[in-house]
C-alpha cells in the first residue's frame, strides 16, 4: 500500500491541496479488506467563504473543520454523509470536499453498498462515495494518515486537471474551486 499523506501536505494553501489530491487514493478498511479509489474530483472551502460550514463560526457540527490538518470532517446533508480533508493550522477552518473517486479495490463490496452494478454510479458524487465506502460520522475528526480511513500518495494524474464552479451551493457558487480530472468518466458532473 502507498504511503499516507502527512499533516504537512494539508498545510499548503487549500486550493493547492484540492488540486494535488487529484490522483491520490482514498482507502477505507471495511470488514477486513480495503475499499479504494483514485480521487478524481475535489472542492475547496476557505476562510471567509459564505458557502463554508465555518462561515458563522465554530459549532458542535463543524468542530472538526477547526481541528488539526489532515483530519476528516464528516457531516450529513439530505441524509447523505460527505467527507472533507481538513487543511490549514488548527483554528483555521478550511477543508477540501472529496467529491468523486474512481473505484479500484473492493468494487463488489461497493456495488452491494450502493445497490448498483453500474461502475460509473458507485462513487460519482460525495454522498455516493461515502455510501460505497461505508464512511459516516464515526470518522469525523479522525486522522487521515492512520486507522481505517486513509488518503494515500498517488501516481501523477493521467490527463488534464481542470477548475470549475462548485456544485450544490447557493453562496459563492461562481468560485472555480472545484477540481477534476478532465477525461475521467467518474467525475460527478461536468
Amino acid at each position: 500500500m502507498a504511503t499516507p499523506l502527512g499533516g504537512s501536505f494539508y498545510l499548503q494553501p487549500t486550493l493547492t491541496v484540492a488540486r494535488e489530491l487529484i490522483g491520490c487514493v482514498l482507502a477505507r478498511r471495511w470488514r477486513g479488506r480495503w475499499l479504494t479509489g483514485r480521487i478524481v474530483e475535489t472542492e475547496g472551502y476557505l476562510t471567509g467563504d459564505p458557502a463554508s460550514h465555518a462561515w458563522r463560526g465554530q459549532s458542535k457540527r463543524n468542530a472538526a473543520m477547526f481541528g488539526p490538518p489532515g483530519h476528516a470532517y464528516v457531516y450529513t446533508i439530505h441524509t447523505h454523509w460527505l467527507l472533507n480533508a481538513v487543511t490549514q493550522v488548527e483554528g483555521v477552518a478550511e477543508a477540501v470536499l472529496l467529491r468523486s473517486i474512481e473505484p479500484l479495490e473492493g468494487i463488489d463490496a461497493m456495488k452491494r453498498a450502493r445497490r448498483t452494478d453500474k461502475l460509473r454510479d458507485l462513487c460519482g458524487g460525495p454522498g455516493r462515495l461515502c455510501q460505497a465506502l461505508h464512511i459516516d460520522l464515526r470518522f469525523d475528526g479522525q486522522p487521515l494518515d492512520r486507522g481505517d480511513l486513509l488518503i494515500l500518495e498517488g501516481s501523477a494524474p493521467v490527463g488534464e486537471i481542470r477548475a470549475a464552479r462548485r456544485i450544490g451551493i447557493r453562496e459563492a457558487a461562481e468560485k472555480e474551486w472545484r477540481f477534476y480530472l478532465a477525461d475521467s468518466p467518474f467525475v460527478s458532473k461536468r
